[in-house]
């Protein structure tokens, strides 16, 4: 066995901290070679795959490590907590019905196409769907319809193996990357696309003018109080929600043991679904205004410590040896493609909608926010919301998905 370099924590923490840097400062610079090289890799799979190539030639110790285990069970959680937390539903049915109607259209289609996908599959290379490889595409629904954030969640929910996992992520990336480049084709021609859909563009340009306004009057700087106030919320949540699942998984154990098979013995589904419920709780409360000083922003940053840990335990090289996985993702994001497109034919929804909304469910809210900023830079935070509402039901709709391809595989 190959001796490994680095087998310090906290060594390797600082590593993976440096590697989330440097990922965010040149994803920042206007350098044409990393505007080119970002457009190919999204920083979120160059903050998976860098800590993998780490731990693939055994410069770290990715599979003794514990900051796994510490990012799973304490991050997670409180990231879920800071993107659900800024829900604004005022805001969102100010999108007015169109704009909600064409995103659950595309997360219904998520939630069919997962296991119509695995079926059809089956049917022509059964070896390709075989054994657990269910549990791994399974976070790709959490994935598609919320974000990175819930597909973690449902890793600890279905626990694929790691060479699954990242098979599974080779099959999310590279699939919502094509479907995100035929997104942005679409802006270029979206006159045309709304001339064929006879769609109103009005409301468009009324959101825009409100999300300019309400940004301007409260946004501020935080102060220690305030950071202060982020990390309580986040993690006082966290230990609420650890401390019902202490006692919930126990009870479910002795009296319904049966319900096993759905996960509900998993102390990990329980915090995650408590999180998010208190979440969206809090978001009709005055705690809400956390945002206002950048509650979210400490989400990204405990999602990305979260996908680096994830990433350094990962068997990169496994993540190519089945390519016929893609051919499930393709088919996959076709179904979820026509149901978004017949939802905007039948509403008469702007361009606008369809795609900020299909990549509000598939890429989440920094694609999201790209789509709609690449119509106008201040409708980006229109991709924001939508986005929220997928992290709001991505645990929750690709647990449901996981479960439907369980039984597809089953049959």
């Amino acid at each position: 066995m190959q001796q490994t370099f680095i087998t310090n924590d906290a060594v390797i923490f600082g590593i993976l901290l440096g590697i989330i840097y440097f990922t965010f400062y040149t994803s920042s610079l206007e350098n044409r070679f990393w505007k080119r090289f970002y457009t190919f890799f999204p920083s979120i799979l160059v903050c998976y795959f860098v800590p993998g190539l780490l731990n693939a030639f055994h410069i770290v110790d990715g599979e003794n490590s514990k900051l796994y285990d510490v990012a799973s069970k304490y991050l997670l959680p409180a990231c879920l907590l800071y993107f659900t937390i800024n829900i604004d539903f005022q805001a969102l049915k100010q999108l007015g019905g169109k704009a909600i109607i064409v995103f659950l259209a595309g997360a219904l289609g998520i939630m069919v196409g997962g296991p119509a996908s695995l079926w059809i599959v089956k049917m022509i290379s059964p070896e390709t769907v075989s054994g657990e490889t269910w549990r791994g595409l399974a976070t790709i629904a959490g994935s598609w319809i919320g974000g990175s954030a819930n597909q973690t969640a449902l890793r600890e929910v279905f626990n694929p193996s790691a060479e699954i996992f990242s098979q599974a992520i080779a099959v999310d990336v590279l699939t919502a990357e094509l479907w995100l480049a035929l997104l942005l084709y679409g802006v270029g021609h979206a006159t045309k696309i709304d001339k064929f859909f006879r769609a109103d563009t009005s409301t468009v340009d009324e959101v825009r003018q409100k999300i300019e306004k309400r940004a301007k009057e409260n946004a501020r700087n935080p102060n220690v109080e305030d950071i202060l106030k982020i990390l309580f919320i986040g993690f006082g949540a966290t230990a609420i929600a650890h401390a019902c699942s202490d006692m919930i998984v126990p009870f479910i154990e002795n009296n319904y043991p049966n319900l096993k098979k759905f996960s509900l013995t998993s102390s990990s589904f329980w915090v995650i679904s408590l999180v998010t419920i208190f979440g969206l709780l809090l978001s009709q409360t005055k705690a809400k205004q956390i945002e206002d000083v950048g509650a979210s922003k400490f989400g990204t940053i405990f999602l990305f410590i979260l996908i680096a840990t994830i990433g350094m335990k990962m068997d990169i090289f496994a993540a190519l040896e089945k390519p016929q996985l893609f051919l499930v993702g393709i088919i996959w994001m076709m179904f979820h493609a026509s149901f978004t497109l017949i939802a905007a034919y039948l509403t008469k929804a702007p361009y606008f909608f369809t795609a900020v909304g299909s990549q509000a469910n598939v890429g989440g809210a920094a694609s999201a926010s790209v789509v709609a900023a690449a119509f106008h830079p201040s409708l980006a935070s229109v991709g924001v919301l939508l986005a929220i509402l997928g992290y709001a039901l991505g645990t929750y709709c690709g647990y449901l998905t996981g479960l439907m391809m369980q039984w597809v595989v089953s049959l």
